[in-house]
């Protein structure tokens, strides 16, 4: 046997299951997330929100509300126009005829119309919430109601309401892909056509801190302090100097603390957040504002939402000839250049997935409608183009009478093919497919499904699996990452990046990548973010913090250590190449002279070793894996359970199983939540949110679901990273939901219901859809 590994790298280095060093505090209550800084002479900013779909602003008379107590200033729209404030930026990206891409402005405060329920009309800044909430009863605001349109096939319609003057089809923009011609030659050819309607519903991302915002005047500089709950502070840092008169980026400085929930909702700058920021500027005083529910649900950026006709066409032994897709995405009212790249861009870039399918057509129309934008929700794209494909893949293997293993088995990219460029013309640096999926079958006990089956039956309920095999693209395809390392005297290392931890546990794994290369206690490493006056960079959205920022902390680990070691020499009064570094020390080679690495920046300048490190990966990461779910379905009432969920999952190299899995299963939940339960749901003819509260909106819940059995595979690390690691954060929700769907479908194909039917149903499959589908196929 062998003994056991005492050194600090062996117990908290790389690898190693660490409990998480963020949580200590975090349970004693003692977290520090934005509404809980004090602020002194501060207040308290409240939105006006219109109660209308569409509607023109005849007048706003906010003569009471401003001479209301404790209320220290109102804005309209047309003050904030006045006073300098931009709006947010537009959409890159082109229409059909290849003119730019059209959406309405988005103001911080609609100006002349209001184009979904929800959208800020007047901010009124007080001494006190209650005082804010009534000076916002006084504000008489005269709103001449329009026509609106919440369907995507409604909004395209010649007739319909025009949500932007310079788009009279309320298309936004187009994306187009592939080979038409080919694609139409490959149909024609082939031995089975496949076609599915697929609709990937809308999405609220519902974190438990709701967006967040504290701004202040620094009196002494005149800068403005922004403290936020966002995922990218520098990007907030940017926008927010590029959008507030007369501000800079040297003027602007953001700081994140704790946060409580991202999930794409908090990339970027919001138009709440914009106002804010302006009237801390205006008034030099600190202003604070934090979302309510209702309107977190209401106005928060929205996921997911677009409606897919999806088409294969196969040969005789199953294998993929072409794939055909035409997608509508419905951006809400004021498209964003992120809404629209996920469903235009990101999302077809993995649409073929870990398949080898040469010939694509594809066509995705960004629609305008009086809706809540939409934006980046967890997975942001991928999501929906692996439901589709996985979707499609099971309902060919029904056609061809396959099991759903054996045609995916026939489409996989081989090993051989590496690295292999897919028709989107993006390459996949590694991947081993069918080993992933031959592991998740066996893990699954795939073969003793039947068995299982059986005893469902004999407790009176219907059971089914579902299986897929798929990849995700992470990165942002921002690849460079600035580090700042401080060695102190004082016994600690510091570490500073411009990524941003939002509950993912990047504290604990970059501290055990920092004990990697410094082998000294994790306890002495110290990360922080957060902070654009440190570091800016691109911050933490497309699991890409660990693949990304994980190698520049390791690089600037190591160019502290070589920095260090000439100092090191002097003080040993020998050569720099008599010296091995080890747990934390120099020391001469073959003897027992040492010094620390500590004792170095001791005799340094402010007794300090700084390293300011830049430095880049190659490329994006492509995690991919093999999901297997098994449903039971109570038939007298169609309530569905999650039974049994294997996943195998080839994440690279893994730093710490425990937070990994976590994060996995974290996903998987959301995943199984937009298959089951969730929907944002607007009244089609008002426009009126359905679901604004909780009681509206059903959330899956921690004991909604039994355990997971989640492995991973580390033997096909990335080859664009020297860590090897890959992305993470979404994996879980996007094989989640497809899986799920999968499974039920395969139950009720199995208790009769024709396939028709089956394939014909749409996420959420709530209890009364899935019901009614068993009770049309009771009725024959």
């Amino acid at each position: 046997m062998n003994a056991p590994d005492t050194s600090v790298v062996g117990r908290y280095g790389s690898g190693r299951a660490v409990l998480r060093t963020e949580d200590d505090s975090l349970l004693r209550g003692q977290g520090r997330f934005t509404d809980d800084l004090a602020t002194a002479d501060g207040a308290v900013l409240m939105f006006l929100r219109s109660p209308h779909a569409h509607a023109r602003i005849v007048s706003i008379d906010a003569a009471a509300a401003r001479s209301a107590p404790g209320v220290f200033a109102v804005y309209t729209g047309a003050d904030l126009v006045a006073a300098g404030v931009k709006p947010l930026p537009g959409v890159p990206f082109k229409r059909p005829d290849g003119s730019p891409a059209v959406t309405p402005l988005r103001h911080a405060l609609a100006v002349e119309r209001v184009r979904h329920v929800g959208e800020a009309v007047a901010a009124v800044v007080a001494a006190t919430r209650e005082q804010a909430r009534d000076a916002l009863e006084l504000i008489a605001l005269d709103l001449e109601s329009l026509p609106a349109v919440t369907d995507l096939h409604a909004a395209l319609a010649p007739e319909a309401p025009r949500v932007a003057d310079g788009a009279p089809d309320n298309l936004c923009a187009r994306a187009n892909y592939g080979n038409r011609a080919a694609a139409d030659a490959a149909f024609a050819a082939a031995a089975h056509v496949v076609t599915l309607q697929l609709v990937n519903q809308r999405l609220a991302a519902a974190p438990i801190e709701p967006r967040t915002i504290v701004a202040h005047v620094d009196p002494a500089t005149g800068r403005l302090f922004v403290e936020l709950s966002t995922q990218m502070p520098g990007g907030a840092r940017n926008t927010l100097a590029d959008l507030l008169p007369g501000a800079s980026k040297e003027s602007v400085r953001v700081l994140v603390h704790d946060v409580g929930g991202g999930f794409g909702l908090k990339t970027g700058i919001h138009a709440e957040d914009l106002a804010v920021a302006y009237a801390a500027l205006a008034l030099k005083r600190p202003v604070r504002w934090v979302a309510e529910r209702t309107e977190e649900m209401l106005a928060s950026r929205h996921g997911r939402d677009i409606v897919s006709t999806a088409s294969l066409a196969l040969d005789a032994q199953g294998r993929v000839l072409a794939y055909r897709l035409r997608t509508l995405a419905n951006v809400g009212a004021y498209a964003g250049a992120t809404g629209v790249a996920i469903q235009l861009m990101i999302g077809p870039w993995v649409a073929t997935s870990v398949y080898d399918i040469g010939t694509i057509d594809f066509e995705f129309d960004a629609v305008l409608t009086h809706t809540m934008s939409t934006g980046a929700y967890r997975g942001a794209g991928r999501p929906e183009a692996i439901y589709i494909t996985e979707r499609l893949m099971d309902a060919a293997a029904a056609t061809l009478g396959l099991d759903p293993a054996e045609i995916r088995r026939r489409n996989l990219i081989a090993p051989t093919q590496m690295p292999y460029t897919n028709a989107m013309a993006q390459t996949y640096d590694c991947g081993a497919f069918e080993r992933m999926l031959d592991a998740g079958l066996v893990a699954a006990d795939w073969a003793g499904f039947a068995a299982r089956e059986r005893a469902s039956r004999a407790a009176g309920r219907l059971r089914g699996r579902g299986l897929v095999t798929f990849l995700e693209w992470t990165g942002g395809n921002v690849f460079e990452e600035r580090v700042l390392v401080t060695v102190s005297a004082d016994g600690f290392i510091e570490l500073v990046l411009a990524t941003q931890a939002m509950g993912q546990g990047l504290a604990t794994t970059y501290a055990q990548l920092a004990v990697d290369v410094f082998e000294v206690p994790i306890e002495r490493i110290r990360i922080h973010q957060g902070d654009t006056d440190l570091v800016t960079g691109f911050g933490s959205a497309g699991s890409r913090s660990l693949f990304t920022g994980g190698p520049a902390l390791q690089v600037a680990a190591r160019r502290t250590i070589d920095a260090a070691r000439p100092l090191a020499a002097d003080r040993l009064e020998v050569r720099a190449a008599d010296l091995e570094y080890a747990r934390g020390a120099f020391r001469v080679v073959g003897t027992d002279r040492a010094v620390s690495l500590f004792d170095v920046a001791a005799g340094q300048p402010r007794a300090q070793l700084f390293t300011d490190s830049t430095s880049s990966v190659e490329g994006p990461t492509w995690p991919n894996g093999c999901h297997v779910c098994e449903v039971e379905i109570d038939p007298d009432t169609g309530e569905v359970q999650v039974s049994r969920y294997v996943s195998v999952n080839d994440i690279g190299r893994v730093v710490n199983p425990l937070i990994v899995e976590g994060q996995l299963e974290g996903g998987a939940v959301q995943g199984i939540g937009q298959a089951l339960l969730e929907a944002v749901v607007y009244e089609p003819e008002s426009g009126q949110l359905l679901t604004g509260t909780f009681m509206d909106y059903a959330m899956p819940r921690a004991d909604s679901y039994g355990t997971f059995d989640t492995r991973f595979d580390e033997s096909v690390p990335a080859r664009n990273n020297p860590l090897g690691v890959k992305g993470v954060g979404e994996l879980g929700t996007i094989g989640a939901t497809p899986v799920v769907v999968n499974a039920v479908v395969d139950a009720l194909r199995r208790a009769g219901v024709p396939d028709e039917v089956a394939l014909s149903l749409q996420m959420p499959l709530t209890a009364p859809k899935v019901w009614a589908a068993l009770a049309r196929a009771r009725r024959g």
